[in-house]
């Protein structure tokens, strides 16, 4: 393994070693060591992109990516598929859809396979992302299309869009659902469906004129990543929100995200009675790494023994 100054200069072979290295033996000192270097070390925001399949959430990260590179930041996408049966891999290669150039170091495309996980993630995307902030500006995480319940993105991206497409009824189905709780912002995306994008950005305007996230209330905006409509617009509100991310805000929801992903790591690794018997040795303190206390909280309960 490497550290994140060796990863910048070995480019994008390294950082795939990195990544293939996290997966296959996370338990390795020196796999841990550079999650924990790489969680001080997160300047970069992470977008995540939620919403139900066919919405065109892989057509829309491509756009971003186009947009971003173009304003001189740098962007690594994390694109989340689902699995297939046999192999346990993507099978749908959202990847092959981010047209982007391969010779560029400024953008890193990586699928990530959701296996068994619900929630529309997967077991790598978490420290992946923590990964992918420390090495660049802008991380999109892209998840499997999802449904009233999956929530997850929350717990990983500093900055949530929530995407509906025209004439589906997304809107009025999510209105009751707790995936209206955590968009910073909503895209109506194809607006160039013209009356019916415009219907869908309003119906979205009401279902969302009560859900508040740290104080603001999610923007609706409509954009079309064919004609790119409304980009430049969706791309200043990102920039926006991103601005805001800064201070006392950024280090809470970092805090809730190292939380979120040592409760499910420990749930995962020794069941929610094993989780439970820890106690205060699974709770993340203030500015720790929650690679390192999960580490720790796994050697306690190895030495209690079963319980």
């Amino acid at each position: 393994m490497t550290s994140l100054a060796a990863l910048r200069d070995g480019g994008k072979r390294a950082l795939a070693a990195a990544l293939a290295a996290i997966e296959s033996r996370a338990e390795d000192l020196d796999v841990q060591a550079l999650l924990d270097e790489a969680w001080t070390a997160q300047a970069g925001v992470a977008i995540g992109l939620t919403g139900p399949p066919g919405v065109g959430k892989s057509t829309l990260a491509n756009a971003l990516v186009k947009g971003l590179r173009a304003r001189g930041k740098t962007v690594a996408v994390a694109a989340v598929d689902p699995s297939s049966r046999a192999s346990r891999g993507a099978i749908l290669g959202d990847r092959a859809r981010i047209d982007a150039d391969p010779a560029d170091p400024g953008v890193f495309v990586r699928s990530f396979a959701a296996r068994d996980r619900l929630g529309g993630l997967a077991d790598l995307a978490a420290p992946a992302t923590v990964l992918f902030r420390a090495l660049f500006d802008y991380v999109i995480i892209e998840t499997v299309g999802v449904g009233q319940s999956e929530t997850e993105i929350a717990d990983i991206a500093d900055l949530v869009i929530f995407c509906a497409q025209p004439a589906s009824g997304d809107a009025l189905q999510f209105m009751k659902a707790g995936v209206m709780e955590i968009p910073d912002l909503a895209v109506v995306t194809k607006s160039d469906m013209g009356v019916a994008a415009r219907k869908a950005a309003a119906d979205l305007k009401g279902s969302l004129a009560l859900a508040v996230r740290d104080g603001e209330t999610p923007e609706v905006l409509t954009c079309s990543a064919t004609t790119g409509e409304g980009l430049p617009q969706l791309l200043d509100a990102i920039d926006a929100r991103a601005g805001t991310l800064h201070g006392l805000r950024m280090i809470a929801r970092r805090q809730a995200q190292g939380e979120a992903w040592v409760v499910q790591a420990l749930k995962a690794r020794f069941g929610r009675e094993g989780y439970a018997a820890l106690g205060d040795s699974a709770h993340l303190k203030r500015g720790e790494s929650p690679f390192a206390r999960e580490r720790q909280a796994a050697t306690i309960m190895r030495a209690r023994g079963p319980l």
